[in-house]
């Protein structure tokens, strides 16, 4: 069960592009600037914030949250069902949290199943019943149980890389000035280089969620109460959305749904699939 042996193929394949993308330029900056050196040292802060983004994922998404634990005893119904699908998927148990939130979200973070945090906000679990929140449970520990964490600490860790590396491509443009096409290029390369990552970035997320939603239903056995679930999310988080700031911001991806209300570019840049395209695959899978 679950598509967690296709995150490894994706994994090495942002590896291959990233450094393709950084080594390309490199190239330009050491031929316009001679100061070759000054990319590598971006790459490699890059590399290490993404590692401790990454090692202490769980512990940052829980705090931009204002998140806490909660024992059996206060939350008994998520426990039993977080156990009960644990076991099924023959797993590890998660630890559980809840965010005081109106908004209706959860996320699942953590960098392996062992090492888990599976969050609801106090908003789902007053709006979902419980078989629609065991539909949501689900879809959040295959998120798990498919490393999606480390595929998308790498695809956040590009587009991160990539901004730097076009940051210094623009500020070397200086030796250039006397060619107005290089400026021209330089310019075009800072504004495209932070959008490829940002775009891959937003590919990644939106085939996890698909998988997850898949693999979730198929955990449950019940693909239309995560459907259903789904739909009350969305409107929820219309009512109720969260406010965009820098921490929330980076959790977002995290989360079942777009926690924010956004329309127009911002819609098109959304990290999640098409709310209406979930709930018809979801359909679609009930029937087969």
């Amino acid at each position: 069960m679950g598509h967690g042996h296709h995150n490894g193929l994706k994994t090495f394949g942002l590896f291959a592009i990233m450094w393709a993308v950084l080594l390309g330029l490199g190239a330009l900056l050491a031929t316009l600037t001679h100061r070759p050196a000054v990319i590598w040292l971006f790459a490699a802060f890059g590399l290490i914030g993404t590692f401790v983004s990454y090692w202490r994922s769980d512990t940052i998404a829980v705090r931009a949250m204002d998140a806490f634990p909660v024992t059996e005893a206060e939350a008994p119904v998520i426990h039993r069902i977080v156990r009960e699908l644990a076991e099924e998927a023959k797993q590890p148990v998660p630890r559980l949290f809840v965010a005081p939130t109106r908004t209706p979200n959860a996320f699942a973070t953590g960098r392996s199943p062992r090492k888990a945090i599976v969050c609801c906000t106090s908003g789902i679990l007053a709006l979902l019943d419980e078989r629609e929140l065991r539909g949501v449970l689900a879809h959040e520990l295959m998120h798990v149980y498919n490393r999606d964490i480390l595929t998308s600490s790498v695809a956040a860790a590009m587009a991160g890389l990539l901004t730097s590396a076009a940051q210094v491509l623009l500020y070397g443009s200086g030796r250039g000035r006397g060619n107005p096409l290089v400026l021209v290029g330089m310019l075009m390369m800072a504004l495209l280089a932070p959008l490829g990552g940002a775009l891959i970035r937003m590919a990644i997320s939106r085939t996890r969620e698909f998988d997850a939603d898949a693999d979730g239903a198929a955990l449950s056995g019940d693909p239309l109460a995560l459907a259903d679930a789904l739909r009350k999310i969305s409107d929820g988080a219309d009512a109720h959305p969260l406010r965009p700031d820098r921490d929330l911001v980076n959790v977002a991806p995290m989360m079942i749904a777009n926690p924010f209300r956004g329309a127009g570019v911002t819609k098109m840049f959304a990290t999640h699939p098409p709310m209406s395209e979930r709930v018809k695959r979801l359909e679609a899978q009930a029937m087969r």
